[in-house]
């Protein structure tokens, strides 16, 4: 439960919120998120490899263009062996091709595998350090969906990045080779006008650069508004399947509520969102559709068009023109790579800016609040657990012991009692330092194995044995060791059950998840334990059952109780008052642009 997180609007944070250094800022983070990859010199390696093969694609593809001349020329000269030799030529170019586009697509798929792995871990690094995931989740609208970017947005972001990427390199390096052999047959175009004579040094390159560059200026102005509807398309996707996911997950409660009819409206809501999100987009890519078909469909007799003075004219042969065609269009096809991608680009500039975004937000979570007072955590010098003039603010108040100065000694029981809303959970993350905001000084023993027990259980998948060897992993417990712990909460039923791999949260009912967190607790005998009202839901049966454990094999460890009551003193040797002061100081809920300003967040949104 959050009963203290700040209050969810479900809206997802958009780039708009938030200033990352602009373009240059997100791919500076990304190029940061990589840098430290343990996939980094693979990336490196494959980039190196893609690159020869592109470099020697566009050889052949220059080899090629030259074999038009000879080729065309014979078909004019309707000269049967040369045609016949040509046609041999042909096929030793196109197999060497064949080969390197083979290769190249084998790499394409490498790189895009290698970036996806790099950006991902990188996420799921910054995401799982201690206390992080805590912090995101109940930071407001910054921490919405954070599930979702790291798994759809970085493989979307990873594909776009490959295809773009290559595309671009392959482009780039076509250019390079095929300008040259351009401007070469530009050389010969002469032009005879009422009488005089001249030439255009580079005729056809000017000509192309100038063709393709109003293509390319006028795709941008259209296509450029797809960079932030496909931005929001993304967020209302989001928002649409966290409804389902909160749908799924309440299923129960909704129905035996009724609220299907409820439910259903929002999500008819969440999906007009999305609609709406779509018919922008398809708005804006019919626009585009406009400009770039109708200069694909233009670009089939452009070049004819701007050399045909020179082939009437009678200064270039058949087979000279259709070379010089087809290096117009090597030339062209390598620069409206824009224009064919003005989509993809916007497409991809969306997705890095929502990628980069949420890891602006996950290295800023520890950073949230810098200027907020911060509780100040110690080593206990003699195993005890101590407040010193403890105060938990958060956004509803100010949270306080009745007590100013508080000593728990090891072994010892304490029970913590407090009104719903008094801040019982709030004390509690903060023992477990996961809420610093406040005040005054906890003093943690040194060296000791501390567990919190939640109010709901978390049991990881896999077997049973590896649920209550959690997080330990493999530690070295008995079959023996299993079977008692589960016998001391009255789960004997599962003993056989131990090597099974089932959903156990869904297997098991919720009394049953909370006493195998009890019989994880037998197993593993901390030096203490610190509970959030997990007593008060169990019944009199299994609460003796536990209640015996402690008095028993867990008789030395230390409890700190919470709980909404008084409860008997048979377990508890004293109970400390909670109180909670809604005049006291207060926390502000952050903001994202908050996270951008952060001390210390300023390296890596930048």
């Amino acid at each position: 439960m959050r009963s203290q997180s700040y209050k969810q609007s479900n809206r997802e944070p958009m780039a708009s919120d938030f200033d990352g250094g602009g373009f240059a800022g997100h791919l500076k983070m990304a190029q940061q998120a990589l840098a430290t990859s343990p996939v980094r010199n693979m990336l490196i390696w494959l980039g190196i490899s893609v690159f020869a093969v592109i470099v020697a694609t566009a050889l052949g593809q220059v080899l090629l263009n030259r074999w038009n001349k000879p080729f065309f020329d014979a078909l004019a000269r309707r000269d049967l062996p040369e045609f016949l030799h040509q046609l041999m030529v042909f096929a030793a170019i196109a197999s060497g091709l064949l080969v390197l586009n083979v290769s190249q697509q084998w790499l394409n798929q490498m790189i895009r595998l290698k970036l996806r792995e790099g950006l991902t871990l990188d996420l799921i690094n910054e995401w799982l350090r201690p206390g992080r995931a805590f912090r995101l989740a109940n930071a407001g609208d910054v921490g919405v969906n954070p599930d979702q970017r790291m798994q759809q947005d970085a493989g979307h972001l990873a594909d776009l990045t490959t295809d773009l990427g290559i595309g671009l390199l392959q482009a780039s390096i076509l250019l390079a080779s095929f300008v040259g052999v351009l401007w070469g047959l530009s050389a010969g175009f002469v032009f005879h006008i009422g009488g005089h004579t001249f030439s255009i040094p580079g005729y056809m390159v000017w000509a192309v650069i100038l063709y393709a560059g109003s293509g390319s200026l006028l795709s941008w102005l259209v296509g450029r508004p797809l960079i932030v509807q496909n931005a929001e398309r993304y967020a209302r996707e989001a928002e649409l399947r966290f409804s389902m996911v909160r749908i799924n997950q309440n299923i129960d409660a909704i129905s035996l509520s009724r609220g299907e009819a409820d439910e259903k409206r929002r999500l008819e809501t969440d999906l007009a969102g999305v609609l709406n999100a779509l018919r922008r987009i398809f708005a804006t890519q019919i626009n585009l559709g406009w400009v770039t078909s109708g200069y694909g469909w233009l670009t089939v007799v452009a070049p004819i068009l701007v050399a045909s003075p020179v082939y009437f004219a009678g200064d270039i042969s058949f087979g000279g023109l259709m070379m010089a065609v087809g290096a117009f269009n090597q030339v062209h096809a390598s620069l409206r790579w824009f224009i064919d991608n003005v989509g993809a680009i916007a497409d991809w500039r969306a997705t890095l800016m929502r990628v980069t975004v949420i890891r602006s937000v996950l290295v800023s979570a520890d950073v949230l609040h810098r200027k907020e007072g911060r509780i100040e955590v110690a080593e206990s010098p003699d195993g005890s657990l101590a407040f010193d003039r403890l105060e938990l603010v958060s956004p509803s108040g100010c949270t306080r012991l009745s007590e100013a100065q508080i000593r728990v000694k090891p072994g010892e029981r304490v029970l913590i009692v407090g009104e719903p809303g008094a801040g019982k959970t709030l004390l509690f993350r903060a023992l477990a330092g996961l809420w610093p905001w406040g005040r005054g000084r906890i003093e943690i023993p040194a060296g000791k194995e501390i567990v919190f027990l939640p109010r709901q259980s978390y049991v990881p998948p896999g077997t049973l044995r590896e649920a209550l060897a959690y997080p330990t992993g493999d530690r070295p417990f008995s079959d023996a060791d299993f079977a008692a712990a589960l016998r001391a909460v009255g789960l004997e039923r599962l003993v056989s059950a131990l090597d099974g791999t089932v959903s156990w949260a869904d297997e098991l009912s919720s009394d049953d998840l909370l006493l195998v967190a009890f019989a994880r607790l037998r197993l593993h005998r901390p030096d203490w334990v610190i509970i959030d009202e997990a007593f008060d839901t169990l019944d009199s049966s299994a609460h003796g059952m536990v209640r015996a454990m402690f008095e028993s094999e867990l008789a030395k460890t230390g409890v700190i109780y919470f709980s909404p009551a008084r409860r008997d003193g048979v377990l508890f040797d004293r109970t400390v008052q909670l109180t909670k002061d809604k005049r006291g100081p207060t926390l502000r809920p952050p903001r994202i642009k908050d996270l951008a300003k952060a001390p210390g967040a300023h390296d890596m949104a930048t």
